[in-house]
């Protein structure tokens, strides 16, 4: 491993020891001026976001994640503040027993220690991140990717000042080089980094699952359906699918694929009409996460075979049915496995801040280890704490 890359580990070590005797008030106090930091320095971040979007191609799908404006500084400002506001997920008694032989028993919550981060060019992941893993007590090594560098190199630099003033140890947030050799070390650092979780796009995601030796909570892609039913109402219908598809067609909640019961083909031109000067509609390519304005579309005989498909196709990120039929969707609802699976909503809800989370860290697709939206208390831990008065087991 490089000394320098090293010496970036060992640093975030020990910085992750010091933040274990930080109050919540003072976690507090810092994501607050850390937030107005941030809208303080609007112009110095929209001018770092701007030398990253003259690098990269207007009709790439990410320049529209990559991009920074007033309206989205403020909303990250705004939810750093939410964080702070959220009760602390440390000390959190979940379980307690005294046995028979007078022995107390209690299940904390506590940090995993040091965070690592994998992303792309996002830098939005970058802020979000920080108050998430700040407000829970985590250090945490950051790996963004070289299109973001100037975005994140200049939100590293506002928090670290605060932290500076604030003399808490700015090594608590460590942002790697933008290289491939970093993100294998980040991926190898066992000892440094107890929990990895990486955010991008699948090939992203498939490599650090490969490659890592330390523990992994994968953060899938998100292939989007939405089931329009037999039962559907025509006019949720249209508003549903077009949010879904059109708020924002980069990120991992956009819908990607409609399912029209057969029953209801005939509607299919007004539900698709106020996207129709705007998206692309396919008739094919299915399991295929667009980041685009680009729709795959197809009818389906039954609930049944609604079911089987998105099961066979889904990324187990978002799905959801529309239909005024409430048995309906409760089977939808029980039967479809993924994070989020919604009845008369659009899957761009699924956000951590939108969830009343404050942010979020990740969405997670797995079954092992905690789902999505990730909030403070998925990046949290227990020990056991045992106390008694002498008693030794026989």
């Amino acid at each position: 491993m490089d000394e320098n890359i090293q010496e970036l580990f060992e640093r975030t070590k020990s910085a992750s020891l010091t933040l274990l005797r930080l109050t919540d008030e003072s976690r507090n106090r810092v994501l607050l001026r850390v937030a107005d930091a941030f809208e303080q320095n609007e112009r110095n971040i929209l001018s770092a976001n701007e030398k990253d979007l003259a690098r990269m191609d207007k009709d790439n799908p990410m320049y529209d994640r990559l991009q920074l404006t007033s309206a989205r500084i403020h909303g990250i400002a705004n939810d750093m503040r939410h964080v702070a506001q959220l009760a602390s997920p440390l000390g959190v008694i979940t379980n307690q027993n005294t046995l028979p032989n007078g022995i107390r028993l209690h299940r904390v919550s506590v940090p995993y220690g040091v965070i690592g981060v994998v992303y792309e060019a996002r830098p939005n992941v970058t802020y979000d991140v920080f108050s998430l893993c700040f407000k829970s007590g985590n250090a945490c090594i950051l790996k963004g990717g070289k299109d973001a560098l100037d975005s994140n190199l200049c939100a590293i630099d506002i928090i670290h000042s605060v932290l500076k003033e604030e003399q808490i140890d700015e090594n608590c947030v460590t942002l790697m080089p933008a290289t491939h050799e970093a993100t294998q070390a980040m991926l190898t650092a066992v000892g440094y980094v107890d929990l990895c979780i990486p955010r991008g796009s699948r090939r992203l995601i498939d490599f650090v699952r490969d490659n890592a030796r330390v523990p992994v909570i994968e953060t899938g892609a998100g292939v989007v359906h939405t089931y329009f039913d037999k039962d559907g109402d025509i006019e949720k219908g249209r508003r549903i699918i077009n949010n879904a598809k059109t708020r924002r067609v980069s990120v991992c909640n956009a819908l990607d694929c409609l399912l029209v019961h057969k029953d209801r083909e005939k509607d299919l031109e007004q539900l698709l009409e106020p996207m129709r000067e705007k998206v692309r509609f396919h008739y094919d390519n299915y399991g295929h996460e667009w980041q685009s304005y680009d729709l795959s579309i197809k009818t389906v005989n039954s609930l049944d075979e609604a079911i089987a498909f998105i099961q066979q196709h889904t990324s187990g990120h978002s799905e959801s049915i529309i239909t005024e039929n409430a048995e309906a969707a409760h089977r939808f609802q029980q039967e479809i496995d993924a994070a989020c699976v919604y009845w008369n909503v659009p899957t761009s809800f699924t956000d951590g801040a939108q969830f009343g989370l404050g942010a979020e860290i990740g969405i997670s697709t797995q079954k092992l280890g905690p789902r999505g939206p990730m909030g403070l208390a998925e990046i949290t831990t227990y020990k056991w704490i045992i106390e008694g008065e002498g008693q030794i087991r026989e």
